[in-house]
């Protein structure tokens, strides 16, 4: 295979100044819409990466489930290897790969857990199944086989029964709140549009970047 033979142009669109906003994340939700309006199969996926406590950098995608107080939100199990690296290095980046839009957006800030309201009300409105697998996984952990999986999953399906399920004490959501967020439009022959927002104190200053 000739990787280097696997090329193309950019042509779906340009970004100018004219058209951002004074908060990025107006911009950001504009493009999450047409992304969702695409018909990307999964349009609020995104890379989170981390660093663990050794300095080994991780990246994994997660789903995007909201942004609320300046921050974006996601949800995991506590013990997760993303977790355990939060824990020791709060500050983390993710990346939105709108690839089929020829755009990206990067995010870099720190992470904080939300409120346990906030992961109450999101666990509740999970589909049953989802909350079922986030009592029955031990997640990053190992596992002997898919039949040890399978079989903690109907262990605790026979214990909920068809009662209500409260979210798991080990699960619950974090928020990025981002320092700088970069906007990615590929352009013609390389000469991509790129802004990257920056926070000074209460306000967003935006700069152009060479591709």
């Amino acid at each position: 295979m000739n990787y280097e033979d696997h090329r193309r142009q950019y042509v779906l669109g340009g970004l100018r100044s004219s058209m951002l906003s004074a908060s990025p994340f107006d911009l950001f939700a504009e493009w999450q819409q047409q992304a969702i309006d695409a018909g990307l199969k999964d349009p609020t996926a995104v890379s989170l990466a981390t660093v663990d406590s050794q300095g080994v950098p991780w990246q994994r995608l997660v789903l995007l489930k909201g942004i609320s107080n300046g921050g974006f939100v996601f949800y995991t199990s506590y013990s997760s290897n993303k977790a355990q690296a939060l824990a020791s290095e709060p500050r983390a980046s993710m990346l939105f790969p709108w690839n089929e839009l020829d755009r990206q957006v990067i995010a870099s800030g720190r992470v904080a857990a939300i409120s346990d309201e906030e992961s109450d009300a999101y666990f509740s409105s999970r589909p049953r199944e989802s909350q079922l697998g986030a009592w029955a996984s031990s997640q990053s952990q190992p596992i002997v086989n898919r039949e040890q999986l399978e079989s903690q999953y109907a262990e605790v399906l026979q214990r909920f029964g068809d009662g209500d399920i409260p979210r798991p004490p080990h699960w619950g959501g974090y928020r990025l709140e981002p320092e700088t967020i970069e906007f990615w439009q590929g352009g013609q022959n390389r000469l991509h549009d790129r802004f990257r927002f920056s926070r000074e104190g209460a306000d967003w200053v935006a700069q152009r970047l060479q591709p």
